[in-house]
């Protein structure tokens, strides 16, 4: 018999098991994880470096960075942020720094330094952590308060119970079978595939440009999607950041920022779609287009290949301007009209055909899970079933790249945890 049962060994499951340990030390807990090891997920975050949450202290603007959850977060937020995370690590032995863009990593640049974290607090805690205990069932015990969990072959028994089981297939069909509404899960957080002569060969190259993927006129009666505007014209997603050149595609954070925002619809789109990129953020193809004539007459002797027009790495640049149809040794002066304007095109409206996605190096994030209707959000419990709570990415909650979804796990966590202490102490 335990007081709570946390099921998942990851982020969120340690967080809270430590939270409420620290505040009632006579519980008795118990973390469940299916696998041989626990916090796998962390050690692989950031490149194993773990990037922990984000230097953004405004609970305005933290839920931006979230295309589903973004209202219900608001609150938790406010309870318990980025500058809270920071406290617990940091008082724990475990500085933190925070980089160029925001993101929050420990100073020793290592995942491995969180995941000691968690298992020295653990033991000393007494927090006992059960391996390989796979959850088979969950049921409400038939008398009274409280929960059964059963695993391969053994029942336990806990007042309450927390899910931080993230995108865990089997566990969503436990919830579902009970009368939880599980919202299904779709890949967000991934990079798109593409095979084009542009950019083979020249991977590495990260370009500040603006993305923007076409909505197309065919879709599936269960998207419920709201895009931009109805008009023909309007983009699907749009977004403007670094794009970053790779050896199977485009990736970086604009391409990732519409992988998450995008996760519904372009899954809709079987990931084959078309996204059409302009190098050039500060023209429009049109103003491109004047731009170069004005070159062309100034730099009439040189040769197009040579003299570098707009502020791109050259090798992009090289590509391009073949691509343009525009041969290696054509000076400016001989630059035709449609070449000109096949140039202007390939600087502001560069159009290239996905064919597949990639997993972000190995930080798998899915959009989808518990519906956040059901959920309580001053205490992260289940509406439908008392002493339930859930936190992470169990539920439909994800975020776009740069420690957002650990803060997600984190205050989750946390909440979950005050929720439970001020029940059973």
């Amino acid at each position: 018999m335990f007081d709570v049962i946390i099921v998942g060994g990851g982020a969120a499951g340690f967080y809270a098991a430590i939270q409420i340990a620290e505040k009632a030390p006579k519980l008795k807990i118990a973390i469940f994880e299916r696998g041989k090891t626990v916090l796998s997920k962390v050690r692989v975050s950031g490149g194993g470096r773990c990037n922990v949450t984000h230097g953004e202290f405004l609970a305005n603007e933290l839920v931006t960075n979230y295309p589903r959850g973004q209202k219900e977060l608001l609150g938790p937020f406010h309870t318990y942020a980025p500058g809270d995370v920071m406290s617990f690590f940091e008082e724990r032995g475990v500085p933190l720094k925070i980089e160029a863009d925001g993101r929050i990593f420990p100073q020793s640049d290592s995942s491995q330094s969180i995941i000691d974290c968690f298992l020295t607090e653990a033991e000393r805690l007494g927090i006992k952590v059960l391996r390989n205990s796979s959850v088979k069932a969950i049921k409400k015990q038939e008398k009274g308060k409280g929960w059964q969990v059963t695993t391969m072959n053994k029942h336990y028994v806990a007042h309450k119970l927390l899910l931080t089981t993230g995108s865990n297939t089997k566990i969503w069909k436990i919830l579902k079978e009970m009368g939880h509404t599980i919202v299904s899960p779709v890949p967000s957080l991934f990079t798109f595939n593409i095979n084009d002569e542009r950019i083979k060969g020249i991977q590495g190259i990260s370009v500040q440009a603006e993305v923007e993927i076409p909505a197309k006129k065919v879709f599936s009666p269960d998207i419920k999607i709201k895009l931009k505007s109805v008009k023909s014209e309007a983009p699907a997603l749009e977004s403007e950041g670094p794009v970053l050149i790779t050896h199977w595609g485009l990736s970086g954070p604009a391409i990732l920022k519409l992988s998450a925002w995008g996760a519904t619809i372009l899954n809709s789109y079987d990931y084959r779609f078309k996204v059409n990129i302009n190098w050039t953020p500060d023209y429009t193809t049109e103003s491109m287009e004047n731009y170069l004539r004005k070159i062309k007459g100034v730099e009439a002797k040189k040769t197009v290949l040579r003299t570098k027009a707009v502020e791109i790495p050259r090798r992009l640049w090289t590509n391009l301007v073949a691509a343009s149809g525009i041969e290696r040794d054509l000076k400016w002066a001989e630059v035709t009209k449609e070449q000109l304007q096949n140039l202007a095109g390939q600087l502001t409206r560069c159009s290239f055909k996905v064919d597949g996605k990639s997993t972000f190096k190995e930080e798998f994030v899915t959009a989808g899970g518990v519906d956040l209707k059901e959920i309580n959000f001053k205490t992260f419990e289940s509406k439908k079933f008392p002493d339930l709570y859930f936190a992470g990415e169990i539920i439909n909650v994800d975020a776009i790249t740069g420690g957002f979804n650990f803060q997600n796990a984190w205050t989750g966590g946390y909440i979950a945890a005050q929720a439970i202490v001020k029940d059973l102490a």
